[in-house]
């Protein structure tokens, strides 16, 4: 294993702090509000403010003599503050070098909506991307825990988890792990806290709906294939479960296949879904006898329904009736359906429960 990059090494990966930006938005002549440029630059606004107390960089006009606006000018000077604190120069020292530096504005777009430019943040290969990828990137690889917390919060609070999923989170953990891959192992350290704070997000999405209203339905199993460590995505699915009001089981990591048909047995499951990230996992004779798994009394069998989800089960099925949604949201529709189905049919049943709420995704799903 390579030696771990040391304090200070940081910036032999990738120009921290830096933001490339190309064809944005005009700045609106009244400045950038502190929320909108903390996102842009991933850093928390309590901490710009921290910065403006502490050491003077800050805005240099308040609207109204309160209220925080900042220009194209102050915009340059924190990011030279950014780029010199993640490079390990201690925060007085960082700004004292950033007030006096001479460094070229750089625009900051105003509108609430993120648009998407090319560039990347912190030298991760991130592309074509919505601005909160970019100051999630930087969060990272300053390995900055309070603003990951604040950002993904936020973000989950004003796009919703799917989009925020997506549109933020995927491509910041593809391109964190990307150049994980490319340099050595200087990004581990980045990827796990990224992963970990992702993992937290999600949860607290789980946990904030269950005072909520619950189907009641039979629970829906979450589980990766024997032999695949990847559980973020299936943690997405079950926040996004969770929201529904529909009962989930979630499995987690490399879930043994007589630990999951027991499962399948002992719970009878409105549906199954199985998560292989690469084909070398993808486990087609399990998806076959969970598919097969019968429970009940004898004349009154049921089976369940099994999707697999992931990359690794392209190609054919392993057996007709099995569901292969195309992303978290294809999946939540999905299963949302197949509960609303359950519903319709069971005694006294109307499909009125809270997975039946109206939106997409409903309606029976098609078989393949």
């Amino acid at each position: 294993m390579n030696e771990s990059a040391q304090p200070g090494e940081i910036r032999e990966i990738g120009e921290i702090g830096e933001i490339r930006e190309t064809g944005g938005p005009a700045e609106p002549a009244h400045g950038v509000t502190t929320g909108a440029v903390a996102r842009r630059l991933g850093v928390a606004p309590t901490t710009l403010r921290s910065w403006d107390r502490r050491y003077g960089i800050g805005p240099a006009a308040r609207e109204d003599g309160r209220h925080r606006r900042w220009t194209p000018g102050d915009i340059a000077v924190l990011q030279e503050m950014c780029r010199l604190t993640a490079s390990g120069v201690p925060p007085a020292e960082a700004a004292r070098a950033a007030r006096a530096g001479s460094v070229a504005a750089a625009p900051v777009a105003a509108s609430p909506t993120p648009t998407r430019q090319p560039g990347s943040g912190n030298g991760l290969p991130l592309g074509d991307v919505r601005q909160e990828c970019r100051g999630l990137g930087r969060a990272a690889v300053r390995l900055d825990s309070p603003t990951m917390d604040e950002m993904l919060g936020s973000l989950i609070g004003e796009y919703g988890l799917v989009t925020t999923w997506e549109e933020v989170m995927v491509p910041t953990l593809h391109a964190v792990g990307r150049k994980w891959e490319t340099s050595g192992d200087q990004y581990v350290e980045v990827e796990h806290l990224l992963s970990w704070h992702v993992s937290t997000a999600l949860r607290r999405v789980s946990i904030g709906a269950l005072s909520g209203p619950r189907a009641s339905a039979p629970p829906i199993l979450l589980a990766c294939v024997p032999g695949e460590q990847h559980t973020l995505p299936l943690e997405a699915l079950a926040a996004g479960l969770a929201e529904l009001g529909l009962p989930a089981r979630m499995f987690g990591a490399a879930v043994p296949p007589e630990a999951l048909v027991q499962a399948v047995r002992r719970t009878g499951p409105g549906a199954v879904v199985l998560w292989a990230q690469a084909r070398s996992t993808a486990h087609h004779a399990l998806a076959r006898h969970v598919a097969d798994t019968a429970w009940g009394v004898k004349g009154a069998r049921a089976r369940t329904t099994v999707l697999l989800a992931g990359p690794g089960w392209a190609g054919p099925a392993p057996a007709p009736g099995m569901l292969r949604p195309g992303g978290l949201r294809e999946a939540l529709g999905l299963l949302r359906g197949l509960c609303e189905a359950a519903a319709a049919t069971a005694p006294g049943g109307g499909g009125d429960g809270p997975g039946s709420a109206g939106g997409s995704g409903s309606g029976v799903p098609q078989r393949s």
